[in-house]
């Protein structure tokens, strides 16, 4: 893999959404690269349509963000976080679940097998074991009269680093594309989209298709990667896509999320099939990209595994030309920030 090394400077973090400056979603930069000729331009994201042809496909993700930060206390009342990630794949009645414990300087090792997390209105989270190789994340046991979502519904607030220091609502972390709640971060590539901008790409002949994948915590360790995650991709949406690339379109991912759906039931030959359940499918160079053609993302920390995938997607040489250039030109980063296309 190509090797980035940098710290996002502090003036490129997005601190808040452009709403709260008047400007809408759309407004947020948007860099177009293009592998076939190397080229990297400068946009809006509202010019989108001008960088996609009739007949290409944007695959969306309809997952909802939940209000998936909980207060917490420890057994001896410590103050903490609790960030619910996803339900355990092996739990189908949902009382298990992958949590990560925080505080105000960013996540605790320091869980026990056993340890009782009070949550507010007396229902609870008992670890039970670690989740992975870092002992970040834990499987827990819920112990509450109701469901999680009911809780969280209630209690939770929507995840938020220190980048972000005023909280925002949840629907500051909808999409426009949210249907079905589940994602523990928001699907972000989906962010810039407005209805009028989606409006505007249909009618210039760009299709529509949904998949589902619910996110989970994205503060990930160096180099590690990330974990089974539930997702499902229709029919309709695999039959399209196998469609599009047939009369020469361009499938165009909205985030990594959609690349990670549709390659999890793509064939060796390119062919999507429909398919739904948990996925830990890792999309490096090495692998390499099957169904997807184009990719929509936004700016992601020199350690996180995604990386892997847009190099894979990039080519090695441009997608190192990329993000050299976003932190020349001051392109911001995380959920609120700036995008970045991807063509073939």
């Amino acid at each position: 893999m190509t090797a980035l090394s940098f710290a996002v400077p502090g003036r490129l973090e997005a601190h808040e959404p452009p709403e709260a400056t008047g400007r809408p979603r759309d407004s947020v930069r948007l860099m177009v690269a293009s592998r076939a000729d190397g080229r990297i331009g400068h946009a809006r994201f509202r010019d989108l349509p001008l960088h996609l042809r009739r007949g290409d496909l944007l695959v969306v993700n309809t997952s909802a963000t939940l209000p998936a930060a909980l207060a917490a206390r420890r057994a001896d009342g410590t103050p903490i976080e609790v960030h619910v990630s996803t339900a355990a794949p092996d739990d189908p009645r949902e009382e298990r679940w992958i949590v990560e414990l925080r505080d105000g300087s960013g996540p605790l090792f320091d869980g026990d097998a056993g340890e009782r997390i009070a949550l507010p209105g007396g229902a609870a989270f008992e670890l039970l074991a670690p989740a992975g190789p870092s002992p970040r994340l834990w499987l827990a046991r819920l112990r509450a009269g109701a469901p999680l979502l009911a809780l969280l519904a209630r209690h939770g607030h929507p995840i938020r680093y220190g980048y972000v220091p005023e909280p925002w609502p949840l629907a500051a972390y909808q999409t426009a594309f949210a249907a079905e709640a589940g994602s523990a971060e928001m699907p972000s590539a989906g962010r810039p989209f407005t209805p009028e901008l989606v409006t505007r790409l249909v009618a210039a002949g760009v299709l529509v298709a949904p998949v589902l994948l619910h996110t989970g915590v994205s503060s990930p360790e160096h180099d590690e990667p990330p974990y089974a995650e539930r997702y499902a991709v229709p029919a309709a949406t695999a039959r399209l896509v196998d469609a599009v690339r047939g009369w020469g379109g361009r499938v165009v991912a909205v985030g990594t999320t959609v690349v990670r759906a549709l390659e999890t039931v793509a064939g060796e030959d390119g062919t999507v099939t429909a398919g739904s359940g948990w996925t830990d499918l890792v999309v490096s160079p090495e692998r390499g990209v099957r169904a997807v053609d184009a990719l929509i993302s936004g700016w992601h920390e020199p350690e996180a595994s995604h990386l892997r995938m847009l190099e894979a997607i990039a080519g090695p040489a441009l997608f190192e030309r990329s993000y050299a250039a976003a932190l020349e030109h001051g392109y911001r980063w995380h959920e609120f920030g700036d995008s970045h296309l991807i063509l073939p």
